[in-house]
């Protein structure tokens, strides 16, 4: 599966941003989608993920509240709607796809190119 990511960008601290993942190929066998995050200096962390219809999510307990992916099935495309963003939440955001338990913990997934987010104080 090829993933697309798109809509990063520079917000101050209390705004909002959508990013979007595109995926093409044979999607059927990565029916999961979902982001990570990797901020200078750290390790990569799970955000959200989503599955295949859009009926189960999960998110890291950093994000709840704030940030909402959801999935148009008919495009391949997930989005992740970043509210209430904070300066920590600063990082290159992954786009990621594949069975479900294999997105939670990063593993035997396809992931697509990064996209920065930065959020100014």
């Amino acid at each position: 599966v090829q993933l697309q990511a798109s809509g990063g960008g520079l917000v101050q601290a209390g705004g909002s941003l959508r990013i979007s993942c595109a995926a093409s190929g044979r999607t059927f066998s990565r029916p999961v989608m979902g982001w990570y995050r990797q901020a200078p200096g750290k390790e990569r962390e799970f955000v959200a993920a989503i599955t295949y219809s859009g009926s189960d999510t999960d998110y890291a307990d950093s994000v709840k509240g704030r940030f909402s992916i959801s999935k148009d099935v008919a495009k391949n495309t997930a989005y992740l709607q970043m509210n209430s963003l904070k300066p920590e939440d600063t990082a290159v955001y992954y786009c990621v796809a594949g069975a479900w338990t294999d997105v939670l913990f990063g593993t035997n997934s396809d992931w697509g190119q990064g996209t920065q987010v930065t959020v100014s104080s």
